[in-house]
C-alpha cells in the first residue's frame, strides 16, 4: 500500500525536477545568455549579474507565481462546480479583472498613478470577484449537465460583454493607453520587475494557501453537498474561501502580467487524469504543473523571435484553444456512447 501512496508524490517530485529545469533554462536563456554555472554565484562581469538580478530572476519568479496560481484556481473553480470545463478564464473572472483594470487604466486618471499597482491589484479583484459571485449564482440555479452548458454560456456572455467593454475603452484611449492596454491584454511577463515580484510574493501566495486549505473540502463535495453536509462540511462557507482566494489571485495575476489564458484549464485536466481526482495532491501539483507550464511559454516567447517578444498569453492560447475543443468533443462522444 505505501508504494502506491507513494505513486502519486513521486509524480509531483518529478514536476518538480521538470520546473527546476526549466528555471534553469529559462534563466540562462535570451538576447543576452548566461551559462549556467554563472547562476551558482560565478559572475566575471557586472552585466550579467545585472541581466540576472534585474531582468531574469524577477521574472521567472513572477511567471511561477501566476502559473500556480491560475492553474490551482482552474483545479479549485473545477472542484467546486465539479465541472473539468471551469476555469477563470472560461467563466469569465480573469476577462472580469482585465475589463476592471483597463477601466481603471483609462478612466481611473489621477487613482492610478499615485496608487500604481495596489489600485491595479484592487480593481482587478474587484473584478474577478463580481464576475465569480454572478457566475455561482447563475450556476446554482441548475444541474447536471444543464448546469456545464449553462456555466460555459455565462462564462460566454461574460467574455463577450467584457471584450464590449475593453472595445469601448480602446476607444476612448488615449494612443499612449491604447499601446498599454493591446499589450496587457495578450499577457505579457515583459514588465516583470521588483516591484511587481515583490508585491506578487505578497499577495499570490496568500491566495494559494488559501486554495490549499480547502483540498478536504473539496473532496467532500465531490460526493454530493448532501453527503458533504452529513460529513461536516458547510458548503457556503467553501464556497465562499474558494471564490475569495481564485478573486484576488487571479486579480492581481491579471494586474500584473493581463490575460494569460487556458492555464487553468489544461494543467489541472491533465494532472486529474495523471493523479487522480483527490485535491490533496492535485492542488498542489497544479501549482507546479501552472508554474512549469508558464515558466516554458515564457522562456519561448522570449527566444523564438529574439530580439523580438511574443506575447505568453497568445502561446498559452494556442496551445489550449486545440485542446479545449478536443476536449469537447471528447465529452460529446462519450455523452453520445
Amino acid at each position: 500500500m505505501s508504494g502506491g501512496q507513494a505513486k502519486p508524490e513521486a509524480k509531483v517530485m518529478l514536476l518538480l525536477g521538470l520546473l527546476a529545469l526549466a528555471l534553469m533554462i529559462g534563466a540562462s536563456s535570451g538576447v543576452i545568455g548566461l551559462s549556467p554555472r554563472l547562476l551558482f554565484g560565478d559572475w566575471p562581469d557586472a552585466l550579467g549579474w545585472q541581466v540576472w538580478w534585474q531582468l531574469r530572476l524577477p521574472r521567472l519568479l513572477l511567471g511561477v507565481l501566476i502559473g500556480a496560481m491560475l492553474a490551482a484556481g482552474g483545479a479549485a473553480m473545477q472542484g467546486l462546480f465539479r465541472n473539468p470545463l471551469a476555469d477563470p478564464t472560461l467563466l469569465g473572472l480573469a476577462n472580469g479583472a482585465g475589463l476592471a483594470v483597463a477601466a481603471l487604466i483609462v478612466l481611473g486618471g489621477g487613482l492610478a498613478g499615485p496608487l500604481g499597482l495596489y489600485a491595479q491589484f484592487l480593481a482587478g479583484f474587484i473584478g474577478a470577484l463580481v464576475v465569480s459571485a454572478l457566475v455561482f449564482q447563475i450556476g446554482r440555479r441548475y444541474q447536471g449537465r444543464e448546469a456545464v452548458v449553462t456555466l460555459l454560456l455565462a462564462g460566454l456572455a461574460i467574455n463577450v460583454i467584457a471584450g464590449a467593454g475593453g472595445g469601448l475603452l480602446a476607444f476612448i484611449a488615449s494612443d499612449e493607453q491604447l499601446r498599454q492596454l493591446s499589450l496587457w491584454g495578450m499577457g505579457s511577463l515583459a514588465h516583470a520587475l521588483w516591484p511587481a515580484t515583490l508585491a506578487a510574493m505578497v499577495l499570490l501566495p496568500l491566495a494559494l494557501l488559501g486554495l490549499a486549505r480547502c483540498a478536504r473540502g473539496l473532496d467532500l463535495l465531490q460526493l454530493g453537498e448532501l453527503t458533504a453536509h452529513a460529513a461536516g462540511l458547510d458548503a457556503q462557507s467553501l464556497r465562499r474561501r474558494v471564490i475569495l482566494a481564485v478573486s484576488l489571485g487571479v486579480g492581481a495575476s491579471v494586474a500584473l502580467a493581463g490575460i494569460i489564458g487556458f492555464i487553468g484549464l489544461l494543467v489541472p485536466h491533465v494532472l486529474r487524469l495523471w493523479l487522480g481526482p483527490g485535491h490533496r495532491l492535485l492542488l498542489p501539483a497544479s501549482m507546479v504543473g501552472g508554474a512549469l507550464l508558464l515558466v516554458v511559454a515564457d522562456t519561448l516567447a522570449r527566444t523564438m523571435m529574439s530580439p523580438a517578444e511574443v506575447p505568453v498569453g497568445l502561446l498559452t492560447s494556442l496551445l489550449g484553444g486545440p485542446y479545449f475543443l478536443w476536449l469537447l468533443l471528447r465529452r460529446r462522444r462519450t455523452a453520445m456512447e
